[in-house]
């Protein structure tokens, strides 16, 4: 079941990939790989969190 819409997987994948990248770098630091978090959430569409408090930004079927 999707709840993530378009825009914001977009944002989520794009977040995820540079927080990944800047830790890969040693940029920042051990916490910067938490950007798995929103690059998984992103490419399967659905979150967790979203789910718990009842929120969906992706658009129903009629």
């Amino acid at each position: 079941m999707c709840n993530v819409g378009g825009m914001d997987r977009l944002l989520r994948i794009v977040a995820g990939l540079v927080l990944i990248g800047l830790a890969a770098t040693h940029t920042v630091g051990l916490w910067g790989w938490i950007g798995v978090v929103p690059l998984l959430t992103g490419a399967i569409g659905w979150c967790p969190a979203y789910s718990l408090f009842r929120i969906k930004t992706c658009r129903t079927k009629p």
